[in-house]
């Protein structure tokens, strides 16, 4: 059978909403992820060690489970139990966990990494823990952990096509969506795949105009 784009014309709006959900989830879940991930490693580090060792059994729960059981958990299993919450936010909340236990490693690698001096020298000047962490040490973090925390970025937004076995149009169910009425499956998760590749192009040209202005910060 002869390939034939033209069958994607009706349907580019579908693809296009698919992409802008894609968008979205990223955003939101990277948000998410690198809050998250910053508040684990500060509790990790500094939290007392009754909120350390269930914090440590979460994180290592989600670093050993797949992404999918974990949406299908959120999804599927607290909806059981009477828990409905929309696709949505169970795409936002899943990306955003599994990603922040692994953006916690970096964080907490990298605080360590500030010199102790700094520490001394912010409470010196009156800072407290707290602040000392937020205005002091936290920062140099997040600047030091840019490029692992990039890779994170870039890795969450090819995983947001999962987020389509739950029912939500991001772009691989609104191809799925196509090929149903279609049956032209290589000219969708073609065009799906071009898409893919653009937008992970666009990241990648964020990410290193990012690292720039850190670079030229320091």
């Amino acid at each position: 059978m002869n390939l034939d784009f033209s069958v994607l014309m009706p349907y580019l709006p579908l693809l296009a909403q698919g992409a802008q959900w894609t968008v979205l989830l990223t955003a939101a879940g990277a948000v998410l992820s690198i809050l998250g991930g910053v508040a684990f490693a500060v509790a990790v580090l500094y939290a007392p060690r009754a909120v350390q060792l269930p914090l440590r059994s979460f994180i290592w729960l989600f670093m050993g489970t797949p992404l999918l059981l974990q949406l299908f958990l959120l999804y599927y299993g607290l909806g059981q139990i009477g828990i409905r919450i929309p696709a949505i936010w169970v795409g936002v909340t899943g990306l955003g966990l599994h990603f922040a236990v692994y953006n916690a490693d970096i964080f907490r690698t990298a605080i360590q990494t500030v010199e102790h001096g700094q520490t001394e020298g912010a409470r010196s000047l009156g800072f407290g823990r707290a602040q000392t962490l937020r205005y002091v040490v936290v920062p140099q973090a997040l600047r030091r952990s840019l490029p692992q925390v990039g890779n994170n970025l870039i890795a969450m937004l090819k995983d947001a096509s999962i987020v389509s076995m739950l029912g939500m149009t991001e772009l691989v169910y609104a191809a799925q969506q196509g090929i149903s009425e279609t049956y032209r499956p290589f000219e969708f998760y073609f065009a799906v795949a071009v898409i893919y590749y653009l937008l992970n192009l666009v990241l990648e040209l964020a990410l290193a105009w990012a690292g720039r202005k850190v670079e030229a910060q320091r």
